[in-house]
Formats: structure tokens, C-alpha cells, sequence
């Protein structure tokens, strides 16, 4: 028998691990933190087990009044931060535990390590992070900001939390709450808390969700066993050539993508071991490609099926290819790719790009 009747189980009576939601913001203020207790507030209404394990107000009345009715587990005070009473908070064990700021550290442990205890178990987690947090965004965000961020997370806690949900507002509007006094930063306001680089964040972080939203549609797609791409969201498959240099489809598929804001990704098919001459073809294709910010991408087997394959399994809306470069009898004789690839692949999009050997 369980020691707390709340505590999640499985049919053979194992802890399962909790679940973990976490609201997703650019830069401090944008309302993460009342966003969160908001949400508690509704679950609490409807007799959920909810405890705070981490809010830091930091002078914000608002955040204070959120905070009322809630039971609070007292953190620890470590190297003068607060940290999150783990033990208490297992014992305690509540349906869900509030943690603010996941990418916070006391300079021993880090918050998000405790909270994947507490999600181990079996407690949910409700969160709140700003995407500059993320340890693959470090280089890219110094070079916008100008300077490091301090204390960065695993993309991995992120990407295996069960739902995140985006609290947005427009850069101008954080400002103005700013000089209104309404949000209070850690210390003097940062040099980069300007418009530009805050609207430069803001689209960071709206992409990591929309990437997202793209996996888990892509997820459901596959467990259903769609075939049939949806087009959220355009991807472009550009399919380069074993025997010419691919260089014209290459730039073709990087324009395309452009135009239509689409990810794009060069495919190579390798069905037997490759020659020299290929080798260095498919050399020359992908640093381009790789030079255009373009994935690429090698597979192996048959060429039809392999692309087809490989466009249905990633939702591909649109696919480039180069002309045959059989003659009309070898065509009749073995057939053609391209023909194939128009009558396997009735819901995509297929542009043919001229190609000479000269290509350059």
C-alpha cells in the first residue's frame, strides 16, 4: 500500500515519472511566473494537490497576491540562493510542485537536475524558463546580446517535457512595463534591453516552439501512420544527382526555401559503393548545401525508395529534382526516377531543374 494515495503508479505497480510543463518566455518580465501561478490557481480550484517549491517574488506585489493559497514548501539557502527542498518535496509528495526560473543554480546543483528527481518521483513539475536559456542557443545569443549567458540548461529537459506553452508580448510592451516599474530585474537592466535584441529573442524563442509544435505533429503523423504530408509547414527535399554536379539544384532548393520560409534538406542516395568521381561530386554538393545552412542528408539503398521513403517519414512538401539523364530507350528500358517519384508521391510537390554536366 502507498504511503500518499496521490503518488502515480503503472498497472504493475511502479512509480511512473511525472509530467512536466513549462511556460516559455523570451526575457525576463514577460509574465512567465503569473502565467504559471495562474494556471496552478485553476488546477487548485478544481482539487489538485499543488505546493509551490520555488517563487521568488523579488518586490513584485503581484506575484505576491498569486501566491496566496498556496501551501509553500520552504526552500534551502545555499551559497545565499534559494534552493528547492528535494527530500521535503518527495516526501510531501503533491500531485504538481511550481518551480520558477529552471535554469537557476546555487552553484552546486542546478534546478532543473532537482526537478528531474522530483519528475522521477512520480510528481508533476509545472516550470518556467526563457529560451536564452538553452545551452544550444549559448553561442548564438552571445553573439546578439554581447554577452554570456551565466547559467544555461540541457536542450534536453526541454525537448522531454510533455507541453510548453509560450508566454508572449511584444518587445515595446516589456519595455514600457520596465520604465513603469512593474518588472524588477536582477540588478542593473542589461545593455542588450533594447528593442532590436529583444524582437531578435523574441523570434529565437517563438521558433524553438514552433520546432516544437513541428516534432509533435510529425510524432502523431507517424503513430497514426499518415502518409500523407500536412503542410504546416513547408520542407523542401533536394535530391542530388550520382553522376553531376548538383550545384544548380542545390541553390534552386536554398531560393526556394527562402521564398516560402520552408526548413530545407539535400538527400543523397548512396546504392553502391561510390567512386572517386562521386565521392568528390557529393563532396562539392554538400559543402554548399552546408555553406547555405543547408541539412544534408545521405541514405542507402534503392534511390525511389529511399526518397520516398524518407519525404513521407519527415512530412516533405515540396521535392527538387534534376532532369534524367537516361535516353528516351533507356527510360523504356529501366524507366525513370523522376516518373516514378511523380507516381509514388501524388501529394508533393515536385520541381524538375534542367541540369548540364557543366554545372558549376
Amino acid at each position: 500500500m502507498l504511503d500518499n494515495p496521490s503518488m502515480s503508479t503503472s498497472q504493475d505497480g511502479a512509480s511512473k515519472r511525472g509530467k512536466h510543463k513549462i511556460f516559455l518566455g523570451y526575457a525576463p518580465g514577460v509574465g512567465k511566473t503569473f502565467a504559471m501561478l495562474d494556471e496552478a490557481h485553476r488546477r487548485l480550484s478544481r482539487g489538485q494537490d499543488i505546493v509551490v517549491g520555488a517563487v521568488e517574488p523579488r518586490g513584485r506585489h503581484a506575484i505576491d497576491e498569486q501566491l496566496q493559497g498556496f501551501e509553500i514548501v520552504p526552500t534551502l539557502e545555499v551559497n545565499g540562493f534559494p534552493t528547492l527542498d528535494v527530500d521535503k518535496i518527495i516526501a510531501r509528495h503533491p500531485e504538481t510542485v511550481l518551480v520558477d526560473r529552471l535554469q537557476a543554480s546555487d552553484g552546486q546543483r542546478a534546478r532543473w537536475a532537482e526537478v528531474d528527481r522530483i519528475l522521477d518521483a512520480g510528481i508533476n513539475v509545472i516550470s518556467t524558463l526563457d529560451a536564452r536559456h538553452l545551452e544550444s542557443l549559448h553561442d548564438a545569443l552571445k553573439d546578439i546580446t554581447g554577452a554570456a549567458v551565466e547559467e544555461t540548461m540541457p536542450d534536453r529537459i526541454f525537448r522531454e517535457a510533455e507541453e510548453v506553452e509560450m508566454v508572449d508580448l511584444t518587445p515595446q510592451a516589456l519595455l514600457n512595463r520596465v520604465k513603469r516599474g512593474d518588472v524588477q530585474l536582477v540588478g542593473p537592466t542589461p545593455e542588450w534591453f533594447t528593442e532590436g535584441v529583444l524582437s531578435a529573442l523574441r523570434e529565437i524563442a517563438l521558433r524553438e516552439v514552433a520546432g516544437r509544435i513541428d516534432r509533435d505533429v510529425d510524432t502523431f503523423r507517424k503513430g497514426a501512420k499518415i502518409e500523407k504530408p500536412w503542410a504546416t509547414r513547408d520542407k523542401v527535399m533536394i535530391c542530388l544527382s550520382p553522376t553531376r554536379a548538383s550545384l544548380r539544384l542545390v541553390r534552386k532548393g536554398w531560393r526556394l526555401s527562402q521564398r516560402t520560409h520552408a526548413d530545407a534538406f539535400a538527400v543523397f542516395v548512396e546504392d553502391k559503393s561510390a567512386d572517386e568521381q562521386t565521392k568528390k561530386l557529393i563532396r562539392d554538393d554538400f559543402t554548399l548545401a552546408e555553406r547555405l545552412g543547408i541539412q544534408t542528408v545521405t541514405l542507402h539503398g534503392n534511390a525511389v525508395d529511399e526518397i520516398v521513403r524518407y519525404a513521407k517519414q519527415n512530412n516533405v512538401t515540396q521535392l527538387v529534382i534534376g532532369h534524367s539523364s537516361r535516353s528516351r530507350v533507356g527510360e523504356i528500358m529501366k524507366g525513370s526516377i523522376v516518373s516514378d517519384l511523380l507516381k509514388q508521391l501524388r501529394a508533393i510537390d515536385i520541381l524538375v531543374v534542367a541540369l548540364d554536366s557543366s554545372d558549376k
